[in-house]
């Protein structure tokens, strides 16, 4: 039995990679690759900031490759639960499941085998803390944030506490339990998440209408709502930056560079909120606040790490 469709030269995605049927492009697509390295990103920071450094080797490897397996798995198993309402939606067509790359049964396969080796990696190979962080993201996302995406709008925020679960994972990982600084990371991740997602939301809020889901529903059809609540968390995202100073977390204080460059970068990213919100033409100023967003995180998170070994 043929377990996917075959690519033909006329087809329009470049040419797939195969392996006894089995497209490995399709397999790779399934793991939502820039997703699953934000995770892997953000949990090494969480790793590398604690103070201080844990030098184990073995225990950094293990905790990026977990967690890598752990996201790639979730997002397939994700893309398997909303394969309908992907099928709907012009951003979502082209995955794999809905595009015929991958069938339903081996997506599903592919995805309990990824997160179930990214687990036991991470119980092995980091600690139980950071193990059972990583089990409890992918309950969240999987069994509450995914259903609630179509039964209510704040489902952004449920699975936001998953987004931001990783640098914590990176934390606990070095530390060998949570703590007020790894708290922090996760704030930090989490409110960024919102504006970033609400700018995508309003964008794509037809094709979202279009597969049932309610993200962007706030209650009023020009986005005023969603935009102030945008800039409401970009405020609140400022005041996780700036934590560290007033707040003691047992941690060395950032220094100088982090406070000049988290300054600069607040006011980068809360200009493009408060635009969103006041702004007569809100699809332009989503498209900025979305790219705003993107430059944002790596860059504080890079200043972070850089900060702590200066």
């Amino acid at each position: 039995m043929n377990s996917y469709k075959e690519i033909t030269a006329k087809s329009e995605t470049s040419p797939i990679q195969e392996t006894n049927g089995i497209s490995v492009h399709g397999l790779f697509e399934l793991t939502k690759p820039r997703l699953s390295l934000l995770s892997v990103f953000t949990s090494s920071l969480g790793f590398l900031v604690h103070y201080p450094l844990n030098y184990e080797l073995s225990v950094f490897l293990s905790l990026t490759i977990g967690t890598a397996l752990a996201a790639g798995g979730a997002a397939a198993l994700n893309q398997w639960m909303e394969k309908d309402e992907d099928s709907l939606m012009e951003r979502t067509v082209k995955r794999p499941i809905p595009s015929h790359l991958v069938e339903s049964e081996i997506a599903l396969l592919f995805g309990v085998c990824l997160s179930s080796i990214g687990l036991t990696i991470l119980w092995i190979g980091t600690n139980p803390w950071a193990c059972s962080l990583t089990l409890l993201t992918l309950i969240v996302y999987l069994l509450i944030y995914t259903p609630l995406k179509k039964r209510s709008p704040y489902a952004t925020e449920i699975g936001a506490i998953s987004g931001a679960l990783p640098p914590l994972i990176g934390w606990v990982a070095a530390s060998g339990e949570p703590s007020t600084y790894g708290w922090i990371l996760f704030g930090i991740l989490f409110t960024w998440q919102l504006p970033h997602f609400m700018a995508i939301a309003w964008n794509f809020r037809e094709d979202y209408k279009k597969g049932g889901f309610k993200l962007q529903d706030l209650g009023n059809p020009n986005g005023y709502h969603l935009a102030r609540k945008s800039l409401v968390y970009s405020l609140l995202l400022t005041g996780f930056v700036f934590s560290p100073y007033f707040i003691d977390t047992s941690q060395p204080t950032p220094g100088l560079l982090y406070f000049i460059s988290a300054c600069i970068l607040s006011a980068y990213l809360l200009l493009p909120s408060f635009r969103f919100l006041t702004s007569t033409d809100r699809n332009k100023s989503a498209r900025k606040l979305f790219f705003v967003t993107i430059i944002y995180l790596p860059l504080l998170f890079a200043v972070l790490v850089i900060d702590r070994f200066i």
